[in-house]
């Protein structure tokens, strides 16, 4: 199964950017988690259809109204589990 990681810099925390992301996650049908960074930054691990967690990323490097993302590192790899939903933490 495709999966991504992905870290997001910039002002991104305490600007709604987790909760964001999971909504957005979840309107794509993926499933995985995102969490503050004790850097600043917000890291989300996303699991579902290749072409889904592509718009994923699309979607982070744009980010919410109140975000500004300086930049975005993605990772891809094989995950042999599928969590259920999108988590918050």
């Amino acid at each position: 199964m495709d999966a991504v990681r992905v870290v997001v810099s910039g002002r991104v925390q305490g600007v709604g950017f987790r909760v964001w992301a999971a909504r957005e996650a979840t309107a794509m049908g993926l499933a995985g988690r995102v969490w503050n960074r004790s850097d600043g930054g917000v890291e989300a691990e996303a699991v579902g259809p290749r072409a889904a967690l592509e718009r994923f990323v699309a979607a982070l490097r744009q980010g919410p109204r109140l975000a500004r993302v300086e930049g975005v590192a993605e990772q891809w790899f094989e995950s042999r589990e599928a969590p259920r939903g999108f988590e918050v933490g």
